[in-house]
Formats: C-alpha cells, structure tokens, sequence
C-alpha cells in the first residue's frame, strides 16, 4: 500500500495516543491513573444539554451555513465583547469542528509552501504538524533562560522573511503558565510592526489561578481596523468541559473570515448543528459552571504542586492556569519517552512525555481527575524513581517491590 509521503512524516498524537494505553489497561481491569488527561471530569452546563436535547427533538437535523448557525456566531459576538471587551460582526467569525480544526483552517487561509511560523516552547504537540501537514515549516523557541515565559528577544531572533505568522497559546498547554502583560503587550507590538499574523489559542483563557486573569491581545492592539492580523482562536471545550462536543471558533479580519470559510466549505462542511445549539446554550446559559471548574482545578493544583515539592530531586514551576504541570523529572531520567513508558509499566500511571512538547526531561501531569487520583499518582511515581521512598506499595490489590535501581 502507498502511502503519502506528507503523512507519512505527521506524528502520531501523543496525548490521544496515551489515552488509548490508559482505556486499553481500564478495559484489562488494570489499576491505572491517567496523570496525562486533557479533559475535566466536571459535567456538562445543564443549559448545553437542553438546548441540544431540544434540537433533536424535532427531528430537523440539516447542513448549517458554513460559518455556523445565526444564534452561534450571535452568542460568540456577545462573549468576545464580555471577555475581550472587543466588538466583532458575524463577518468576522467562523465555528468549527473544534479548535484544533480552527487552528487549521487559519494556517490554511495565511500559509504557503516553506512559510515559517514560530510559537514558543513548550508549546501544544499538534502545532509543528499542522504547520507540516500545510507544507509550512515550524519554528519551535525556547527561552534562553530556560523558563516557560517566553522573551520577546528570542522570538526577534527567530524571526525571518519567512515568518508569516506566531502562535501565542496562553495559559498554556503543557506547562499551565499565564504569559505576562509585558510579552502579550511586545509580541503584539513586534507583530504588528513587522506585519506577521498573531494567532492567539486562547482556549484555556478562562481557567486562570490566584486571583490572575490572562491578558487580553487586545488590549494593546493598535491597528483595529480590519486589516488587523490579530487572530483570536477559541472553544468550548475546556472551560465547559465539553471535549466531546468539538465546537471551536476564530475571530479575525473579514477578509480571512472568508477565506477560511471556504476552506471549511471544502472540507468539513460544517459543525453539527446540533452540536452549535449545545454550544448556544453553553454561551448564553447561567455561567457559574466555568468558576466552579476553575476553582476545582485552583485546588487540585494546590494537590499536585504539594504533592510534587515533597518529591527530591523534581523541579517544578508552579502553573498558574489550565490543567497542567511540566515538572522536570531530568535528575531521575533525561529521555521524556523513556520515563513515560518506565512510569506506565512499573507504577500504572499515565503521563505525556515533555520532548512532545519540545522540552525532554520534563512530564506533562495533569491535576484535573480526582484528588485521589492525584495523590495517589504522585505517590507511585515517587516509590517507582525515589530510592529513598518506602519499597513497598500497594497498586490495586496487589503489593508491590521496588527491585530496581
């Protein structure tokens, strides 16, 4: 069988692909925790799954203008207005099959064959291959001073003719940092300056700790007029807890508005209608879901980094949103992979490893399943790398010997 070279060359998703271990294990009655999820427990606003029951009852499942259904665009207009204290038209917005595939029908619409476009390490696995995937070529970069708040003189440095667009994603997947006033202010200035689209993956936007808030792109744009190449990217998937509904959308200029809806046009059609009325629902419903799950992750943070500044030798910089943790295990394992795949068949614990996301060394843990679930995890990630933990645990009913150094 022949097979493209194109996706011959795309990764395999790491997170999906760790998922599928977890279910695979379940299914066997092992005892695994998933330290590695990417979607929280909380359920459903109850306004998303009436407004989606109700759809379905009248039997009238049909196409969608491409762009997305009226009440949809109507309900992400409002929200870009309450959040980002921005005024946007239905000319200016798409909904799609998810962010993911907002993400794609951006780069698209901006990028052509050997284009550059840069985001910061670490950063989202999915990025470098669809930038691939669109013969585009990614340009991953790391602070020199080794944090995860990226500096804007090494974005500077990275830039080229070829760069046509930069990735923010803040707070950001996998490290759960909140990026500073200062960088969102100079990345947009550096952008506009150098006429480079700014696509800020905002899907965690909401989920911020302590008192924190996510700055606004917005809030230091000075070109607003519809030329802008500000691209805003955002779902209801994470702060909704609705990973399974696949509603994205994007906010940008009219012109690229177009363009990428008839990229959708050609490719996915359009969301199921049934799945943008949830998505209403979601938007246009009693909002306390979305602060009630922020609170649950501020304290299940707390857990994990507890949990973790108790554990010799691992660094960790404290996330101030999302649902993630990077710490650096490099003192117990350099090869992220190799830890990974160690900390499932020894301990049973899920874990993604951090060279996915362009820092080896490190693991992506995520604290959004249970407190349980958490400190138990921890717990055999310590007896199974510590030699100075107890040598004994019990995983599931059965009791356990470290007999490895």
């Amino acid at each position: 069988m022949s097979i493209s070279q194109l996706a011959r060359e795309i990764k395999e998703s790491p997170t999906l692909k760790m998922n599928e271990k977890a279910r695979l294990l379940r299914e066997k009655g092992e005892p695994v925790i998933h330290l590695g999820a990417g979607e929280p427990k909380s359920k459903v606003p109850i306004d998303a799954i009436l407004n989606c029951a109700n759809k379905l009852q009248t039997a009238d499942i049909r196409y969608t203008p491409t762009e997305g259904i009226p009440s949809l665009l109507k309900a992400i207009i409002r929200y870009t207005e309450d959040a980002y204290d921005k005024i946007v038209g239905p000319e200016n917005v798409i909904v799609t099959t998810g962010a993911k595939s907002a993400l794609y029908n951006v780069l698209m619409s901006i990028i052509n064959p050997q284009d550059e476009v840069i985001f910061p390490a670490p950063y989202w696995v999915s990025y470098p291959e669809i930038v691939k995937m669109l013969y585009g070529i990614p340009v991953a970069v790391r602070s020199e001073d080794g944090r995860f708040q990226p500096r804007i003189q090494d974005i500077k440095e990275a830039t080229s003719s070829y760069t046509k667009a930069i990735i923010i994603n803040s707070p950001n997947n996998p490290s759960g940092a909140v990026y500073s006033e200062d960088f969102i202010g100079e990345i947009v200035e550096f952008c506009e300056k150098k006429d480079i689209y700014l696509i800020m993956d905002d899907i965690y936007h909401k989920l911020v700790f302590d008192g924190k808030v996510a700055p606004s792109v917005f809030n230091f744009t000075k070109d607003n007029s519809d030329s802008s190449k500000i691209i805003l990217v955002n779902g209801v998937s994470k702060m909704y807890a609705m990973t399974g509904f696949r509603i994205g959308w994007t906010v940008a200029n009219k012109k690229l508005t177009a363009a990428m809806v008839n990229v959708q046009a050609q490719n996915t059609s359009c969301p199921s209608v049934v799945l943008q009325e949830a998505a209403v629902g979601a938007l246009t419903g009693v909002q306390n879901s979305v602060e009630n799950l922020r609170i649950t992750l501020q304290n299940n943070r707390n857990v994990m980094v507890n949990e973790l500044n108790a554990f010799n030798g691992i660094h960790l910089e404290k996330p101030n949103g999302t649902f993630y943790c990077l710490p650096d295990f490099s003192a117990y394992e350099k090869d992220s992979v190799k830890l990974a795949n160690f900390l499932l068949e020894k301990a049973m614990v899920v874990t993604v490893p951090g060279k996915e996301f362009g820092i080896d060394g490190h693991l992506r843990l995520s604290y959004c399943g249970t407190i349980k679930e958490i400190t138990e995890g921890i717990a055999r990630i310590k007896w199974a790398l510590d030699p100075d933990s107890p040598n004994e645990i019990y995983i599931g009913d059965r009791k356990l010997r470290r007999d490895w150094k």
